[in-house]
């Protein structure tokens, strides 16, 4: 799933960042700047369900942030995800 997305670190201003991969418990985003593992963030994106645009705003914790192919790929997982972003999700995996 390779879609623009927000991500909002705690204390620091928004940064626009690329998804790479999704599962029904986090994502790995490419980002331009390392993210120390352990911070708090929350990642903002539209997934595409039946056509149709819905936006998930979940609340994360940084699981690692490695270097690949110039980029930072760092990996969220999921925290308290609310009932319709994890429903979402769900169906945008089947």
């Amino acid at each position: 799933m390779k879609v623009k997305a927000k991500l909002v670190i705690d204390g620091l201003p928004p940064a626009a960042v690329r998804t790479v991969d999704i599962s029904s418990a986090g994502m790995s985003v490419a980002v331009e700047e390392p993210c120390r593992t352990g911070v708090m963030c929350t990642i903002s994106f539209d997934l595409l369900l039946d056509g149709k645009p819905t936006p998930i705003n979940a609340r994360s914790k940084v699981a690692y942030c490695i270097l690949s192919g110039g980029q930072f790929k760092v990996g969220l997982a999921f925290q308290n995800l609310d009932m319709g972003a994890s429903s979402a999700i769900s169906k945008f995996l089947r």
